[in-house]
C-alpha cells in the first residue's frame, strides 16, 4: 500500500505521487465492525443545524444498533485536532456532522497521514454537494439511514498551492473571482442562511465594489497560457456543483482523475440578475459566456492577486496550483450509487 507523506511535504507542480490509489471497487477494511464509528460534529455547520439533530441521532444510533461515538467539536481547530488523535489511534471510520468545509477539514487532518481510514459525511452544512454526488439524501438522518449499509469507494481531492506556500487539500469546488468574494461574506454575516440562498446573497453582496478579474490560465497539457483581461470567476471543480447546488461543472466525475476547469467571462449586472432565478431554483447558470474543459492540474495568476477559497473557504491567494490527486481517500457512499460514486 502506498504511502502519503506528512502534511506540509512540498511536492512538485503536479506531481501524482501523492495519493492512495486503490483499484475500483475499495473493499471494506476488515474487522470493520471491531469499533464503533466515530462521528465528529461541526455544531456551528448549517446555522447550528448541525447541533440540533444531535439528540435525533443519538436516538436513530440507539434504535438501530448503530455502534457509534458522537463528538462534539468546538472549532475547526479542535475538529482537526480530533480527527488527527482518532486516526493516530487507530479508528477504522471517521464520518464528519457538516458541511463541505467540515469535510475539508477532516480529510486535511486524516488523508496525508492515514490513507486506509474510511471516511463519511453526514450532511448538515450549508453546502452539502459532496454528499449529493455520494448518493446522499440532503436531510441529514435519512443519510444517516444510508450510510447503515453504506458502500466505500475511491475519491479524488483536489490539491491547492498559494502564494503563501501552504498546502491545501478539497474536495468540492474552488475558485478566485466572484465567488471567493461571496465566501468571505458566507463565512460572516450571512453564515447562518440555510443552503443556496447562503451563497447567492453572499454574491449579491460581494456585486457591490467587485472588480472584474484579470487571470492568466496554464493549464499542465501543453497548450499556450490562456490570457483573460475581464473575468467574473475562474474555478476547479472536482464535483459537478458547489455553493449548495450551483452546477458549473455537470459533467464532472468524482473518482476520473480530472477536475474541471470553468471560466466564466465578465457580464453587465443586468445579465448576472436575470441569471438569479434559475440559479436560485436549479442551480443552473445559463450563460454562453462560460468556458468549460478538463485539466489534470493548473495554475491560475491574477493581476493584482485575489484570494482563493475552497468548499467556500479562503486558503490564501493567487498565483495558486491546483492540481487533481486521484483516488486520494476512501469514503462512504449510498448503497447501489454508480462506481463514479456519484447518484445512480
Amino acid at each position: 500500500m502506498g504511502s502519503i507523506p506528512p502534511a506540509g511535504t512540498t511536492f512538485s507542480f503536479c506531481s501524482s505521487e501523492f495519493g492512495h490509489q486503490p483499484s475500483e471497487p475499495v473493499p471494506p477494511h476488515p474487522n470493520i465492525a471491531s469499533q464503533p464509528d466515530l462521528l465528529l460534529v461541526n455544531p456551528a455547520a448549517g446555522g447550528g443545524l448541525a447541533r440540533e439533530i444531535l439528540p435525533h441521532l443519538q436516538r436513530f444510533a440507539a434504535k438501530q444498533h448503530w455502534s457509534a461515538e458522537l463528538l462534539l467539536t468546538e472549532s475547526p481547530a479542535d475538529f482537526y485536532q480530533k480527527a488527527r488523535q482518532a486516526a493516530s489511534a487507530g479508528r477504522k471510520r471517521i464520518i464528519a456532522v457538516g458541511g463541505d468545509g467540515t469535510f475539508q477539514i477532516l480529510v486535511n487532518a486524516v488523508v496525508p497521514g492515514f490513507p486506509q481510514i474510511v471516511l463519511g459525511i453526514l450532511p448538515a452544512g450549508g453546502g452539502n454537494d459532496l454528499a449529493v454526488s455520494l448518493g446522499l439524501p440532503a436531510d441529514p438522518m435519512a443519510a444517516a439511514a444510508l450510510l447503515l449499509d453504506a458502500d466505500t469507494c475511491a475519491l479524488d481531492v483536489v490539491r491547492v498551492r498559494t502564494a503563501e506556500g501552504h498546502e491545501r487539500l478539497y474536495t468540492g469546488g474552488g475558485g478566485v473571482g466572484l465567488d471567493a468574494e461571496a465566501a468571505r461574506y458566507a463565512s460572516g454575516p450571512f453564515r447562518n442562511l440555510p443552503g443556496r440562498s447562503r451563497y447567492l446573497l453572499s454574491a449579491i453582496r460581494a456585486l457591490a465594489g467587485f472588480h472584474a478579474i484579470r487571470a492568466t490560465i496554464t493549464p499542465s497539457d501543453g497548450e499556450a497560457p490562456l490570457r483573460i483581461d475581464k473575468a467574473l470567476l475562474a474555478c476547479v471543480l472536482n464535483t459537478r456543483s458547489y455553493g449548495a447546488g450551483l452546477a458549473l461543472a455537470p459533467d464532472a466525475q468524482i473518482d476520473d482523475g480530472l477536475l474541471d476547469l470553468v471560466l466564466v467571462e465578465d457580464l453587465p449586472l443586468w445579465e448576472i440578475l436575470g441569471l438569479l432565478p434559475k440559479l436560485a431554483t436549479r442551480g443552473e447558470l445559463k450563460t454562453k459566456r462560460v468556458t468549460r474543459r478538463s485539466v489534470a492540474c493548473v495554475r491560475i495568476e491574477t493581476d493584482p492577486p485575489r484570494h482563493f477559497h475552497g468548499d467556500g473557504e479562503i486558503l490564501g491567494t493567487t498565483p495558486v496550483e491546483i492540481s487533481v490527486v486521484p483516488r486520494a481517500c476512501r469514503v462512504l457512499r449510498a448503497p447501489g450509487t454508480s462506481s463514479s460514486c456519484g447518484p445512480a
